[in-house]
Protein backbone atom coordinates (compact mmCIF):
# COMPACT_ATOMS: atom_id res chain seq x y z
CA UNK A 1 0.00 0.00 0.00
CA UNK A 2 1.55 3.57 -0.88
CA UNK A 3 1.47 6.36 1.37
CA UNK A 4 -1.92 7.75 0.10
CA UNK A 5 -3.52 4.36 0.32
CA UNK A 6 -2.57 4.47 4.17
CA UNK A 7 -3.33 7.63 4.64
CA UNK A 8 -6.91 7.04 3.35
CA UNK A 9 -7.51 4.11 5.12
CA UNK A 10 -6.75 5.63 8.43
CA UNK A 11 -8.97 8.63 7.82
CA UNK A 12 -11.79 6.50 7.12
CA UNK A 13 -11.13 4.23 10.21
CA UNK A 14 -10.63 7.22 12.13
CA UNK A 15 -14.02 9.28 10.54
CA UNK A 16 -15.93 6.06 11.05
CA UNK A 17 -14.81 5.03 14.46
CA UNK A 18 -16.16 8.62 15.87
CA UNK A 19 -19.28 8.50 13.41
CA UNK A 20 -18.46 11.40 11.82
CA UNK A 21 -20.04 11.81 7.49
CA UNK A 22 -16.95 12.72 5.03
CA UNK A 23 -19.12 15.60 5.19
CA UNK A 24 -18.96 16.81 8.63
CA UNK A 25 -15.36 15.94 8.46
CA UNK A 26 -14.76 18.20 5.53
CA UNK A 27 -16.41 21.19 7.35
CA UNK A 28 -14.76 20.52 10.58
CA UNK A 29 -11.44 20.59 8.57
CA UNK A 30 -12.23 23.87 6.45
CA UNK A 31 -12.32 21.60 3.18
CA UNK A 32 -14.35 20.33 -0.03
CA UNK A 33 -16.12 17.39 0.91
CA UNK A 34 -15.36 15.66 -2.42
CA UNK A 35 -11.59 16.26 -2.05
CA UNK A 36 -11.93 14.69 1.84
CA UNK A 37 -13.67 11.48 -0.48
CA UNK A 38 -10.55 11.83 -2.83
CA UNK A 39 -8.01 11.82 0.22
CA UNK A 40 -9.57 8.68 1.75
CA UNK A 41 -9.43 7.04 -1.93
CA UNK A 42 -5.80 7.61 -1.58
CA UNK A 43 -6.64 9.41 -5.22
CA UNK A 44 -5.48 12.72 -4.09
CA UNK A 45 -2.21 14.08 -3.42
CA UNK A 46 -3.09 15.85 0.45
CA UNK A 47 -0.41 18.74 1.67
CA UNK A 48 0.45 18.32 5.37
CA UNK A 49 -1.32 21.17 6.00
CA UNK A 50 -4.15 19.93 4.98
CA UNK A 51 -3.47 16.34 6.85
CA UNK A 52 -3.01 18.05 10.26
CA UNK A 53 -6.70 20.01 9.52
CA UNK A 54 -7.79 16.98 9.29
CA UNK A 55 -6.36 15.26 12.28
CA UNK A 56 -7.57 17.85 14.18
CA UNK A 57 -10.85 17.37 13.51
CA UNK A 58 -10.79 13.98 14.09
CA UNK A 59 -8.50 15.18 17.68
CA UNK A 60 -6.13 12.53 16.90
CA UNK A 61 -2.22 13.21 16.55
CA UNK A 62 -1.55 13.46 12.65
CA UNK A 63 1.35 10.69 13.41
CA UNK A 64 -2.35 8.64 12.90
CA UNK A 65 -2.69 8.75 9.98
CA UNK A 66 0.29 7.21 8.47
CA UNK A 67 0.25 4.03 10.86
CA UNK A 68 0.09 0.88 8.36
CA UNK A 69 -2.70 -1.57 8.49
CA UNK A 70 -2.44 -4.97 9.49
CA UNK A 71 -1.96 -6.95 6.26
CA UNK A 72 -5.09 -8.67 6.98
CA UNK A 73 -6.76 -6.10 8.02
CA UNK A 74 -10.67 -5.39 6.51
CA UNK A 75 -11.19 -1.70 4.69
CA UNK A 76 -13.84 -0.03 7.63
CA UNK A 77 -17.38 -0.40 6.78
CA UNK A 78 -19.04 2.69 5.67
CA UNK A 79 -21.59 4.58 8.17
CA UNK A 80 -24.84 3.85 8.22
CA UNK A 81 -26.66 5.75 4.86
CA UNK A 82 -29.44 8.50 5.67
CA UNK A 83 -29.01 11.45 8.47
CA UNK A 84 -28.74 11.50 11.83
CA UNK A 85 -31.20 12.29 14.48
CA UNK A 86 -31.24 15.54 15.59
CA UNK A 87 -30.13 15.68 19.01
Amino acid sequence: MDARGIIGWNLRRLRVERGLSQERLAFAAGIDRAYAGRVERGSENVTVTTLEAMAKALAVPIADLFVVPEPDATRPAPLKAGRKPMG
